[in-house]
């Protein structure tokens, strides 16, 4: 997928999430460590999203591609936002697959909380 894809797809998990009362505080935050797509708020959880957008599955699972290397540069980049905001609140990791069609069009969400 091309980079305006994924910001498409972040885009419409963005809104998706908001329509659930999340609170959106970053969006392609980076460091040193590397990036967190989006970073919301639910309560007092704050909520580390990687978007995954895919027209189809031949290839696995949208969620298959955050790998336990990928994971880990995920903590690490989270710890430091966690740091540099100076927050102390509970944390989690979700995964956001996205499902478009062929052309791109009709968005269908698949949320996994606390997926790692």
């Amino acid at each position: 997928m091309s980079r305006v894809s994924g910001i498409r797809g972040e885009a419409e998990v963005a809104a998706w999430l908001r329509r659930r009362g999340y609170e959106l505080l970053a969006h392609s935050y980076h460091c040193r460590f590397g990036e967190i797509d989006l970073i919301a708020r639910k309560g007092k959880t704050l909520c580390f999203v990687e978007v995954k957008l895919r027209s189809h599955t031949e290839f696995g699972l949208p969620r298959e591609a955050v790998t336990a290397r990928k994971q880990e540069k995920l903590r690490k980049t989270a710890l430091f936002y966690l740091s540099e905001h100076e927050l102390d609140c509970p944390a989690r990791f979700d995964v956001a697959e996205v499902y478009v069609d062929e052309n791109g069009g009709a968005a269908r969400i698949e949320y996994l909380e606390n997926a790692f």
